[in-house]
């Protein structure tokens, strides 16, 4: 069974940045399509970034596009969420789910990203 685990989150000043990590434990992410999701108080979660199983392409929610970027390492258990020019409206916990052949879905216990002067 596939374990997320991410981290990374914090407190950030608007423009600033931030790398989130979800780092996969009980197996790698060979063959699953990875995204990030985030969650803000009050609102529906909502995708923000993926990656395919093959780690060739991505996607990005029109509001992050230019500022965030997704990747995975080479050994395909931990996938990176760079998140740069940060704005307040950023602000949410952000959750990593993997899915294998839409059979598969797991999710991590989020990371709180705070955007804040």
């Amino acid at each position: 069974q596939l374990r997320l685990v991410e981290s990374g989150g914090g407190l950030v000043q608007p423009g600033g940045s931030l790398r989130l990590s979800c780092k996969a434990s009980g197996s790698a992410f060979e063959g699953y399509s990875i995204g990030w999701f985030r969650q803000a108080p009050g609102k529906e979660r909502e995708g923000v970034a993926c990656i395919n199983s093959r780690g060739q392409r991505t996607n990005y929610t029109t509001s992050v596009k230019g500022r965030f970027t997704i990747s995975e390492d080479n050994a395909k258990t931990t996938v990176y969420l760079q998140m740069n020019r940060l704005k307040p409206e950023d602000t949410a916990v952000y959750y990593c789910n993997a899915v294998l052949a839409s059979v598969y879905d797991y999710w991590g216990q989020g990371t709180q990203v705070t955007v804040s002067s």
